[in-house]
């Protein structure tokens, strides 16, 4: 039986929720940056260390958090291609982490960064790998 259902899978409630909360973070972080770059480089605990304040820049990084929230709810929507859709958000996010651990090993970031870090780049990686997990098909 081949009906339009069994095609185009839906998400169970618990996942799609988690994805929305996942989309809805990233929004909030993107509208944020879009909206007050001086706030969100002043707000975020070690982004000055980073290097001076450039608004432009603020709003580009800006543009690759919306993208991250769009994929997110787009793979509420097209479910089958969930774990490309959040891989995607996640491979960002995880080329992201490695480029503060090579600016730590480097020393162009110090060595509290690997702390100050964690809540907003290390763990989103490990968030975003879980929830691709989450969505692989099961398999009987």
């Amino acid at each position: 039986m081949n009906t339009r259902a069994s095609r185009h899978p839906t998400l169970r409630l618990p996942k799609a929720v988690a994805l929305g909360l996942w989309g809805t973070l990233w929004l909030g972080n993107a509208l944020w940056m879009l909206a007050d770059p001086a706030g969100w480089y002043a707000g975020v605990d070690g982004v000055a260390n980073t290097g001076p304040y450039n608004p432009h820049f603020v709003r580009d990084i800006g543009m690759a958090y919306l993208t991250l929230a769009l994929l997110a709810f787009a793979a509420i929507r097209w479910t089958a291609h969930a774990v490309a859709l959040i891989g995607a958000g996640t491979l960002f996010l995880g080329l992201h982490a490695i480029l503060h651990i090579w600016d730590i090993a480097a020393t162009r970031l110090p060595a509290e960064h690997i702390l100050m870090d964690m809540p907003g780049v290390f763990l989103p990686v490990l968030v975003g790998a879980s929830l691709m997990w989450w969505c692989l098909p099961v398999r009987s």
